[in-house]
């Protein structure tokens, strides 16, 4: 039985990407996200390549709908080899440290922290019982360097990516692998990136570089396929200045 990759937060950049990186090495591929009509979309476009895709639409913000959503995936394939979660969404938006609050944290936390932890939760079973499994997660680079006035997101992706660091050290001897990009650019052909790019640059703030997303899905398959770091940064070393 072929391998199967579900892609969580699968869009017209990096998620497409990864399919598609993948499916070459004869992955099936389950693409979940909001709308079915994007997916479908998507879904049509890998069958062209010769990659099998089937959609399925759910809203990542809500964690309790994980296990319900897992196991659809492996009803229709069988098996799950291999996440790879990195939602990208227009609603998300950096927040100055300053004027934080609970409340812009609160909505953050569903994606980017908790709903990981509950898709990790859902396939370990498996993987534990195989003996093998991979988890890639995409995130910004605030995550792992604070910037004035770019918070917000970065709080809640630290706390993801600390989880990761741990979960990679406590299951690396059972086979399984936890990995993050961290991503210091825009995302060519994403949904989000041309409006991303205008706001900071309306703001003042940091020009950031483009990255193509078949490059990242490279490094995710080099991530997966070598297991020897639990990080690994696009460009490997940023530059970034926030605005003053």
């Amino acid at each position: 039985m072929s391998k199967v990759i579900a892609v969580f937060g699968a869009g017209t950049g990096l998620g497409v990407s990864v399919a598609r990186r993948f499916g070459r090495e004869g992955f099936r591929v389950a693409l979940v996200a909001r709308r079915k009509d994007r997916l479908d979309a998507l879904v049509e476009v890998l069958a062209g390549e010769g990659i099998e895709a089937v959609a399925f639409p759910a809203d990542l913000s809500q964690p309790a709908g994980v296990p319900a959503l897992v196991e659809a995936i492996h009803d229709r394939f069988g098996r799950i080899d291999v996440v790879e979660y990195g939602p990208i969404s227009g609603d998300q938006g950096f927040t100055p440290a300053a004027e934080l609050d609970a409340a812009t944290l609160e909505g953050l936390t569903p994606l980017l922290l908790l709903t990981p932890v509950e898709v990790v939760r859902a396939v370990l079973p498996e993987w534990t019982e195989r003996g093998e499994g991979t988890f890639l997660l995409a995130q910004g680079y605030s995550a792992a360097q604070p910037m004035p006035h770019l918070s917000g997101l970065g709080p809640v992706m630290a706390a993801t990516r600390n989880y990761l660091y741990s979960l990679n050290a406590e299951l690396a001897d059972k086979g399984i692998y936890a990995g993050a990009l961290t991503i210091a650019s825009l995302i060519a052909r994403s949904e989000v990136s041309a409006a991303a790019q205008a706001a900071f640059e309306s703001a003042d703030g940091p020009h950031f570089p483009v990255a193509d997303p078949d490059d990242l899905a490279e490094l995710y398959w080099d991530m997966h396929a070598k297991r020897d770091r639990v990080e690994q940064f696009h460009p490997e070393s940023p530059t970034l200045q926030a605005p003053a």
